[in-house]
């Protein structure tokens, strides 16, 4: 069983999202990371981009796969996480620290459309 953590929101593609404000932290979670194996390299966008929910902003690869990223929000990307690009395995040992990017929202009612906890543990089978 994956590790959900409470007080997160979740996309139906298994990134997360912590709200801070109207700034948006996006990782991927522990079901992903435990179906992509050994995350080897971890592509990002550049800080000021605009990016839109439903839209890929970057990709994982690990020895078993490549995996497009999805925005769970539509915003500008602030900051992304130099440590995960550096060291991608960090997202394997605790995928929940590990986030990728942070994006100040331009619309915060899409947040409305991510996925409780409980309702995760349903897709993250």
């Amino acid at each position: 069983m994956s590790n959900i953590i409470e007080g997160l929101l979740y996309s139906e593609s298994h990134e997360w999202v912590k709200v801070e404000g109207n700034v948006a932290v996006i990782g991927v979670s522990d079901f992903a990371q435990s179906e992509l194996g050994d995350i080897t390299y971890v592509e990002m966008p550049d800080i000021d981009s605009e990016i839109a929910a439903g839209e890929s902003f970057g990709a994982l690869e690990s020895v078993k796969a490549s995996s497009e990223l999805y925005s769970p929000v539509s915003g500008k990307v602030v900051e992304t996480n130099s440590e995960v690009e550096d060291s991608p395995e960090l997202i394997n040992e605790d995928p929940y620290a590990s986030w990728i990017i942070k994006v100040e929202m331009s619309d915060e009612s899409e947040l409305s459309k991510l996925l409780s906890p409980a309702a995760y543990s349903e897709v993250a089978k």
